[in-house]
């Protein structure tokens, strides 16, 4: 029983920090003041491999530390929230079907809530602060953070394919994980 505590936390730091640096280290800027990653792999497969509410926290907590330290301490809660969303609703996903498809499923899944969650976020943080000025209008800031989603479209693709790539040689580790 300890034993099995114990790696769950090694494997869910490891998950963590696995997101933290593919979060940081592959970052394409937007034209939209952010950036894209293919960090989202590392969200989905947590959710998956660890299940939705360990694998939920490990990636929320990797996904904010590298806002945190990456300079962007405002998004830090937000994304907390966003990417724990995401690889719980993936995990809880993964965990209920039983298709060969069930990894793409999920992903889509917990992606349609990255998606929906940023967009949100964002008009939350445009409303309140406008980049250091006076924030703005709920309907400019719902329009502006339109602009975003087709980045967080292309990211979800790739954190997607990424993971349904990777969860077949991760399941092969000789790790006892809920896959």
């Amino acid at each position: 029983m300890e034993k099995d505590r114990t790696r769950t936390l090694v494997l869910a730091s490891l998950m963590a920090a696995l997101t933290y640096i593919t979060t940081t280290v592959v970052k394409i800027p937007t034209p939209t003041m952010g950036y894209v990653h293919i960090g989202d792999s590392f969200v989905l497969l947590s959710g998956i491999l660890l299940g939705p509410v360990t694998g939920g926290l490990s990636a929320g907590i990797g996904s904010m530390l590298s806002d945190l330290l990456g300079g962007y301490p405002l998004w830090a809660p937000g994304t907390f929230t966003v990417k724990l969303l995401t690889a719980m609703v993936a995990g809880q996903v993964y965990k209920k079907l039983h298709l060969s498809a069930r990894t793409l499923i999920s992903g889509i899944a917990g992606e349609a809530v990255m998606i929906v969650g940023y967009f949100l976020y964002n008009i939350v943080m445009l409303t309140i602060f406008n980049a250091g000025s006076a924030a703005i209008s709920f309907s400019a800031a719902a329009l502006q953070s339109f602009t975003e989603i087709p980045f967080n479209v292309a990211q979800a693709v790739v954190g997607i394919a990424i993971a349904v790539v990777l969860l077949p040689a991760l399941k092969k580790l000789p790790v006892k994980i809920t896959a």
